[in-house]
C-alpha cells in the first residue's frame, strides 16, 4: 500500500507452512543489524526522511513523469502513487518527491528505543479468513475518513492475562500491524506505531514488539498512514521497539 508504508524495512519472510523458527543464538545482535538498517533506510534518497512532496492530481489526470523530473536537480528523484478518492471511489494518482539532501535528513541524529526486550517476543495463532475481508482504517491525513484496506485474517493473543484479536493487513503480501499503547503520545508516536509480523506456520505467527517502529509519518508530514483501529489498542503499555525521531538543532518533528 503505497501511500501508507513504502520504503519501510521489513524483515524477511519465511515459507508458509513451515516449522516455527528455532530462537536465535544472538537475538539482541540481530535486533542492533535491524535497528542499523532501519537508520539507513530512512536517510536513503528515496527513505521516510527524504519525502518532501506528495502532489496529488486533479481527477482523471494521469503523472507525467518526465515532466515532472524535468529541471529537478540531481539529489531529488520523483515517482508516482495512487489511491482511491475517498468520495468517488475512483483511483487517484500523484506524483512523490524526494530529496536526498532534505532538512530532515540533514536534521536526523537517530531513531530513540526501548532496550532490547525479549519478553515482548510473542507467538500468536493466524486464522485465516476465506475471501478478501476488507476492514476500514481511520487515516492521519483523512479528517475521520476511513479507507477499507485487506485483512486476510485473525490474530489471536493473550497478553497480560486480557485475550486479543488482531486486524494485520495485507501490505505487498506481509502482514503489517498497526497498533496503539499507552506510551502512544508521551514517549512513542502519537498515532501509534507498525509492526511487520512474521508467518511461522500455516496458523501461527510471531510478533517481535522490538522491531516495532515508528509509521513514516512520523518522518514527514506528506505520508498519510492508517492509525490503529479499536481492536489493535492494548490495555497496557508497550515498552519495545521504537520511540521517536531525534532530531539536531531544533528542527521539528512529525509527533
Amino acid at each position: 500500500m503505497s501511500h501508507a508504508v513504502s520504503h519501510a524495512a521489513a524483515p524477511d519472510q519465511p515459507t508458509v507452512g513451515a516449522t516455527p523458527d528455532p530462537p536465535t543464538a544472538d537475538p539482541a545482535g540481530e535486533w542492533d543489524a535491524w535497528r542499523a538498517e532501519r537508520a539507513r533506510s530512512l536517510t536513503s534518497p528515496t527513505g521516510n526522511l527524504a519525502l518532501v512532496e506528495t502532489r496529488w492530481l486533479p481527477a482523471g489526470e494521469l503523472p507525467d513523469l518526465e515532466a515532472a523530473r524535468a529541471g529537478q536537480p540531481a539529489h531529488v528523484t520523483v515517482t508516482t502513487v495512487r489511491r482511491t478518492d475517498l468520495v468517488t471511489g475512483e483511483p487517484e494518482f500523484g506524483l512523490r518527491f524526494w530529496d536526498a539532501e532534505s532538512p530532515a535528513i540533514r536534521h536526523f541524529e537517530h531513531t530513540d528505543t526501548f532496550t532490547h526486550d525479549p519478553d515482548w517476543v510473542l507467538d500468536a495463532t493466524f486464522t485465516p479468513v476465506p475471501g478478501a475481508r476488507r476492514v476500514a482504517f481511520e487515516h492521519i491525513r483523512d479528517n475521520g475518513g476511513t479507507r477499507d484496506l485487506v485483512v486476510p485474517g485473525d490474530i489471536t493473543l493473550t497478553v497480560d492475562g486480557r485475550a486479543y484479536t488482531l486486524s494485520a493487513f495485507d501490505d505487498d503480501g506481509t502482514l503489517l500491524l498497526v497498533f496503539g499503547d499507552p506510551t502512544n503520545g508521551d514517549t512513542t508516536y502519537g498515532a501509534g506505531r507498525f509492526l511487520f509480523v512474521t508467518r511461522t506456520g500455516d496458523d501461527r505467527v510471531r510478533l517481535d514488539f522490538n522491531r516495532a517502529f515508528v509509521p513514516p509519518c512520523g518522518y514527514s508530514d506528506q505520508y498519510n498512514c492508517p492509525m490503529p483501529p479499536r481492536q489493535n489498542r492494548f490495555h497496557l503499555p508497550v515498552r519495545a521497539g521504537e520511540k521517536l525521531p531525534v532530531f539536531r538543532d531544533g528542527f521539528p518533528a512529525q509527533y
